[in-house]
């Protein structure tokens, strides 16, 4: 799974973002994080836990018409991504 280009909390594609991301705590625009994940150099929710993102994921992309197994499908690939991958 190729993640350049995605929020790596979400993985929605950031040239879907309407604010282009998220903003770094100096208030530049972070090539790492979507505007719905992070702000200020911080997650917007940052109790969230990969369970949690899963759900939120697929919740979101059923609202958007997607086949619920479709948005799992998605949603399965979350672990790549930075913010969940264990060090």
């Amino acid at each position: 799974m190729n993640t350049k280009g995605k929020c790596q909390s979400c993985g929605m594609p950031l040239k879907a973002d309407p604010k282009g991301g998220g903003t770094r705590a100096d208030g530049s625009v972070s090539t790492d994080y979507c505007s719905y994940c992070y702000a200020d150099g911080k997650f917007i929710s940052p109790g969230m836990t990969l369970d949690d993102m899963r759900t939120l994921v697929i919740d979101k992309l059923h609202q958007k018409g997607y086949p619920r197994f479709v948005a799992r499908f998605f949603a399965s690939g979350l672990s790549r991504f930075t913010r969940w991958r264990t060090p």
